[in-house]
């Protein structure tokens, strides 16, 4: 109990900054893509494979269509991982997490500061997208918890640590 006591004044500091920072720029992050590119309703799908959930949308572009930063923000790991394969991870000064994964490259590197709309890498099929058709699985996730985002089944404690990233897109394009 002591523990979660001292925690609660980082969790207010982190729950200030994401309301008080200015959102930014946010722009699309596969060139040329729109709407048409992705499944709104793969966000939280169930029944995904080795990661349970689908926690982000998947936009679908040919192989090596650039793939940019939604956001300005620093780049905090460039590299390979299994699911994702090449992936770029960038926290904005809102402290969000953009997550870009399946990349066929990685342009962006790693402590480097990127404005929206800089060269991440391009569109790919690695990690687990070998096989499959190209696409940038993107998504977004926060270090504040929004507690209306719960749901219970699968995972559903998790969602509130990310955003839609289809609501974002769309909200961005109106």
């Amino acid at each position: 109990m002591k523990r979660v006591r001292r925690l609660w004044p980082t969790v207010l500091l982190l729950a200030l900054i994401e309301t008080l920072a200015p959102a930014g720029r946010f722009v699309q992050p596969v060139a040329g893509a729109s709407c048409r590119d992705w499944n709104p309703a793969s966000f939280w799908h169930g029944n995904w494979g080795a990661s349970g959930v689908h926690k982000g949308i998947d936009i679908f572009a040919s192989t090596g269509t650039p793939v940019v930063a939604a956001q300005s923000g620093l780049v905090l790991y460039t590299g390979n991982i299994s699911l994702g394969g090449n992936v770029a991870l960038l926290i904005t000064p809102r402290g969000w997490l953009h997550y870009y994964a399946h990349l066929n490259r990685i342009d962006a590197r790693q402590g480097r500061w990127l404005a929206a709309g800089a060269p991440i890498g391009a569109v790919g099929a690695t990690g687990d997208a070998v096989g499959r058709p190209a696409h940038l699985h993107y998504s977004v996730l926060t270090l504040v918890p929004r507690p209306w985002d719960f749901r219970w089944g699968k995972q559903g404690w998790k969602r509130m640590f990310y955003r839609n990233p289809d609501w974002l897109l769309r909200e961005q394009s109106t």
